[in-house]
C-alpha cells in the first residue's frame, strides 16, 4: 500500500490553487481585449472620426457603376465624416484582388466590392475576414468556401428578370406577332449568376403570359455592347426569313448591342422589341427621338445600390449595427414616354 505523506498532499493543494487563478487571470484577459466574441470587427465596438470606405467596382466606367459610386459618394457626403474610395477593377480578377490586398493594407475601415467574378468570392471574404475589416458585396452575391454568403446590396436578378419578361409579352401580345416567325435573342454573360437568373426570369414571366412561345436563342457574351453586336451578327443571318425579333439581355449593353445588330442588318425597328435592363442606354434613342427597336427598359439605379451600401456599412461601424443580410433596390419599367420622369440619367 502506498502512504502518501501529509506535506505532499499540502504541496499539491496549492498547484491546484495556482492552476485555477491562472485560469482565472487568462479568462479576464481575455474577456478585457474582446477574445470572447469571435462575431468580427463590430464587436470591438462603435468607431468615432472620420471613416473610409473602399468601393471597388468591376466595370467602373459602365454608366450603371459611376452612378453607383455618385449614390455612395452623395450618401457619405450626407452622413459627414465619411471618405468614399473608388477603384474600378475593370473585369480582371487579377486586378481585384490585388487591389483588395491594396486597400487592407491602407488599413480602410469597411469594403464594398463588386467583384469582376464570383468565383475569387471565397478569397475576398477571407482576406477581409483576416484584416479584421468588414465586407458588403454588391450587385454580384459572393460566398465563402463554405457557401455562407457574404451581406449583399443591389437587386433580386429573378424579379428583375419577371419584369422585362412580362413587359415583353404585353408588347408582343399587343403586336399581334406569332411565334412562327417571330425569334427571341437571349444576351448575357452565362457565368454569372445573376445574369442567369435575370433571364430565367424573363423566359418564365413570357412563357406565362404567351400560350405559344417562339424559339428562344441564347447569346453568350461579357455583358457588352460590342460583344453582344458582334455575337449576333451569325444568328441574324442564321436566321434570315425571320420577320420580328423579340430582344433582352443581362443588361442594358447586351439588349442594346443585338438591337443595333439587328437594325444595322436592315430589320426594321417596328420589327423588333428591345427591352433593356438598365435604361441608361435604351434612354439614348429616346433622348434623340430616334425610332428605334429599343421599346422599354427596367430601370435600376446604381444610385440608390451604392447608397444603401454606404448607409449599411458606416451604420455598423459607427453604431454597430449588423450588416443587412440582403439589402433590395426597387425596379420599374420605362419607355420614351416616362423615361425622364422617372429619374432615368441619360449621358
Amino acid at each position: 500500500m502506498n502512504v502518501i505523506s501529509r506535506s505532499s498532499t499540502r504541496q499539491r493543494r496549492r498547484m491546484g490553487a495556482l492552476a485555477v487563478l491562472v485560469i482565472a487571470i487568462v479568462g479576464l484577459s481575455a474577456c478585457s481585449s474582446g477574445m470572447e466574441t469571435t462575431e468580427g470587427p463590430a464587436a470591438a465596438g462603435p468607431k468615432s472620426g472620420k471613416l473610409t470606405i473602399a468601393y471597388l467596382q468591376k466595370q467602373g466606367d459602365q454608366q450603371y457603376f459611376v452612378d453607383q459610386a455618385d449614390g455612395a459618394k452623395a450618401a457619405a457626403a450626407e452622413l459627414g465624416e465619411v471618405d468614399i474610395k473608388v477603384v474600378n477593377l475593370g473585369t480582371d480578377s487579377n486586378k481585384a484582388i490585388s487591389e483588395l490586398d491594396s486597400v487592407i493594407a491602407q488599413k480602410v475601415d469597411g469594403i464594398v466590392i463588386v467583384v469582376p467574378d464570383q468565383q475569387i468570392g471565397p478569397q475576398v471574404i477571407e482576406a477581409a475576414k483576416a484584416a479584421g475589416i468588414p465586407l458588403m458585396a454588391s450587385d454580384d452575391i459572393i460566398a465563402d468556401a463554405s457557401g455562407a454568403e457574404a451581406p449583399f446590396s443591389g437587386f433580386d436578378g429573378t424579379s428583375m428578370g419577371e419584369l422585362v419578361g412580362g413587359e415583353a409579352a404585353r408588347l408582343y401580345t399587343e403586336a399581334g406577332w406569332n411565334a412562327a416567325d417571330t425569334r427571341i435573342i437571349s444576351a448575357y454573360k452565362q457565368d454569372l449568376t445573376a445574369c442567369t437568373q435575370r433571364v430565367e426570369g424573363a423566359t418564365a414571366a413570357f412563357g406565362e403570359a404567351v400560350p405559344e412561345v417562339p424559339a428562344i436563342v441564347d447569346i453568350g457574351t461579357d455583358n457588352s455592347a460590342t460583344d453582344a453586336q458582334n455575337k449576333a451578327g451569325a444568328i441574324i443571318t442564321a436566321n434570315a426569313g425571320v420577320k420580328h425579333w423579340v430582344v433582352w439581355g443581362c443588361n442594358d449593353e447586351s439588349e442594346t448591342g443585338v438591337v443595333t445588330a439587328l437594325q444595322n442588318s436592315g430589320v426594321a425597328p417596328a420589327d423588333i422589341i428591345g427591352v433593356g435592363l438598365g435604361a441608361y442606354l435604351t434612354c439614348k434613342d429616346w433622348a434623340a427621338g430616334q425610332d428605334t427597336g429599343n421599346k422599354a427598359s427596367l430601370f435600376i439605379s446604381g444610385a440608390e445600390v451604392g447608397k444603401a451600401a454606404i448607409n449599411s456599412m458606416v451604420g455598423l461601424l459607427r453604431d454597430g449595427t449588423a450588416l443587412p443580410p440582403v439589402s433590395i433596390a426597387n425596379t420599374e419599367i420605362v419607355n420614351a414616354d416616362n423615361w425622364e420622369e422617372k429619374g432615368v440619367v441619360c449621358t
